[in-house]
């Protein structure tokens, strides 16, 4: 009986390491598989991005005009507008000619 049980545990051991190596090697690969598909979408993603650089430059851009007969041209300098970037004290406080109340007329001032 104890012979039994000693065979029984040493082939469950031997079962269970055999098992626990198994479930390493199937892991292992699994974390090949997702490190390859890492590289190769950081690979693509390079790519995208240095072909969106390109598409955004002014000579692809003027090149894309011509080619299409948008017939447009390099603005004025009277016609760009430049925006100042809005600060955290602008941003907490709205202007008050844009605030309305409730029946959709302007604020008092």
């Amino acid at each position: 009986m104890k012979a039994c049980l000693l065979c029984l545990l040493i082939g469950g051991s031997g079962v269970g390491y055999v098992w626990q190596k198994s479930q390493i090697d199937q892991l292992s690969q699994g974390i090949r598989r997702r490190e390859i598909r890492l590289n190769q979408l950081q690979d693509q993603n390079e790519k995208l991005h240095k072909q969106l650089a390109f598409m955004r430059s002014p000579r692809h851009l003027e090149m894309r005009i011509k080619e299409l007969n948008l017939g447009l041209s390099i603005p004025q300098p009277t016609q760009v507008l430049r925006l100042p970037e809005p600060t955290p004290e602008t941003a907490k406080a709205p202007d008050p000619q844009l605030v309305s109340n409730t029946l959709g007329r302007p604020a008092a001032q």
